[in-house]
């Protein structure tokens, strides 16, 4: 297995030119084979209130809820850097309430590193943080949880004056000490300008091929989702057909009787009658499973 990856091995994977690949996680089944996959970080995101949960925003989501997930993710990921979204509400409301939330993430969920949306205006809040000695991961561009003061899902810094904000933006996170910068929905040419600005990786999604690495909600690589066609995705895999094509044929075996058949159904070396009905016999030829009955020992 190679080297674990760390906040310190991210830096060094900018400066030489090696795109770093980030990917959502949300339970311990995807994180483990993901990190095989190769991963370099795991994102434990507030965006499971939509994929996992089906609301329709980020919102609701709890700090309890991103606990939960971060715990699984992390029990799984054996080589990947896991970062837990500080989902909303959780920082903005005082500093001591966030250095709280984050130091839960890292303490009961096992995240490596806490990830917050916003700008310069949260340059103290991630200060604070990081001099609790829990790294942090900024969000710039399109924030979600911001969906309703920005009236909807829509690319960040396309006009002058909201590029150069998104750039002080960078800056100023970079200087309150965050380890890495999201850049979401921003546009190619602007995401370039920060990357090269930056000392700290720049991960994007929808924000070009120029950044330093790039992120993707599983689901939506995966193809889980065929009505979601957001022009920054691509489908890697047909895993909504994959899925439901596999259900349909253990749906159709189990209703024509082949399935389970006798390769999948367990025999027993004593022959018993079972009293209620004593034309119900169980048979006496031995199984060959030397384990306990699912496979594991007991």
């Amino acid at each position: 297995m190679k080297d674990k990856v760390t906040i310190h091995s991210l830096k060094k994977q900018k400066h030489a030119g090696q795109k770093i690949c980030m990917v959502t996680a949300y339970d311990a089944t995807f994180a483990r084979i993901l990190d095989e996959a190769g991963a370099d970080v795991l994102l434990v995101g507030d965006s499971l209130g939509m994929v996992v949960q089906g609301n329709d925003s980020t919102l609701p989501v709890t700090v309890d809820q991103m606990i939960y997930h971060c715990r699984a993710v992390s029990r799984a990921a054996k080589r990947a850097h896991v970062v837990g979204d500080m989902p909303f509400m959780s920082y903005q409301t005082s500093i001591d309430e966030a250095v709280k939330n984050a130091g839960r993430l890292v303490a009961e969920g096992g995240a490596h590193s806490v990830k917050l949306e916003g700008g310069a205006e949260f340059s103290d809040v991630v200060r604070a943080i990081v001099r609790a000695s829990i790294p942090v991961m900024g969000h710039i561009g399109l924030t979600p949880q911001s969906v309703h003061k920005m009236g909807g899902y829509v690319v960040q810094g396309r006009d002058e004056d909201t590029a150069r904000r998104l750039l002080e933006d960078a800056v100023a996170l970079q200087n309150a000490g965050c380890f890495a910068i999201v850049m979401e929905g921003v546009p190619l040419e602007l995401a370039k300008q920060i990357t090269a600005r930056l000392d700290i990786p720049t991960i994007g999604i929808g924000a070009g091929k120029h950044c330093d690495g790039q992120v993707l909600v599983c689901y939506d690589l995966l193809g889980f989702n065929p009505n979601f066609k957001p022009k920054f995705v691509k489908r890697y895999a047909d895993g909504h057909g994959l899925v439901k094509a596999a259900a349909e044929q253990f749906f159709s075996e189990v209703r024509d009787h082949s399935f389970p058949d006798e390769d999948h159904s367990f025999r027993s070396t004593t022959l018993r009658v079972i009293a209620s009905n004593p034309d119900v016999v169980v048979s006496e030829r031995e199984d060959k499973e030397k384990s306990g009955i699912y496979g594991v020992p007991v």
